[in-house]
């Protein structure tokens, strides 16, 4: 691979933490534990990568994974992003995750809220040029959406190889922030006639459906197959 262990941080429980990494309003609700953060991004599917292209801001969402200390952020070689993210300049970018864990009424408009789970990430970004490595990023974004389906699917062939893109952000500058808790309703508000509470939101996967040319069994990684939980 192209990066080795000198390229990562410090291997300790926490994430530096930074100006950027700070936020400004409910300190309270962010962690820059390893852990934490990790947690967080091997139980969601979809980042927005954010850049200046052209002198204006862009975002694009798309897939990711994570493999030790390294983000590999999904793209193709058409686009913006990854044609800035050169193998040795690299691109300043930022990228978001955020996981939605229930709807909070409150008995006040302004006292609404969500649950969640998020992390920000920044950093300069490198397009991934090394074969190796990109076998690497490529069979962890497969299997990070299902596992065990890199093993079980053809490889990308050199066509394909040639249209797909991966970028390289080495997770260090980078802190999770999360809400967990009840309506928070004011102490003025609390007699009156309006429901407060807590709606739940979770992932869930349907049965799997067969192509019609598909002719083997179902495999034993998709059955009962479902999201991680954030615990896990």
């Amino acid at each position: 691979m192209s990066t080795d262990t000198a390229d990562l941080p410090d291997a300790t429980a926490t994430y530096t933490r930074t100006s950027r990494t700070t936020p400004t309003r409910y300190k309270d609700r962010a962690t820059w534990e390893r852990e934490a953060i990790h947690r967080i991004l091997d139980t969601s599917w979809i980042c927005h990568l954010g850049f200046v292209a052209d002198g204006a801001p862009v975002v694009l969402p798309t897939i990711f994974a994570r493999v030790e200390d390294r983000l590999y952020v999904h793209g193709s070689t058409g686009s913006r992003p990854l044609r800035g993210a050169g193998a040795d300049q690299g691109m300043p970018v930022c990228v978001t995750v955020t996981q939605l864990d229930g709807i909070v009424l409150a008995k006040s408009a302004f006292n609404h809220s969500v649950n969640f789970r998020s992390v920000v990430a920044h950093g300069v970004a490198h397009q991934v040029t090394d074969p190796d490595e990109l076998t690497v990023a490529l069979n962890a974004l497969v299997n990070h959406a299902v596992p065990g389906r890199a093993e079980d699917c053809r490889p990308a062939n050199a066509k394909e190889l040639a249209a797909t893109a991966v970028v390289r952000l080495v997770l260090d500058e980078v802190s999770a922030k999360s809400r967990d808790d009840d309506a928070s309703d004011d102490e003025e508000d609390r007699d009156l006639p309006h429901w407060s509470g807590v709606v739940p939101v979770s992932t869930v996967y349907g049965t799997p459906v067969p192509h019609p040319d598909s002719t083997r069994e179902l495999p034993d990684y998709l059955r009962g197959f479902q999201p991680k939980e954030p615990g896990c």
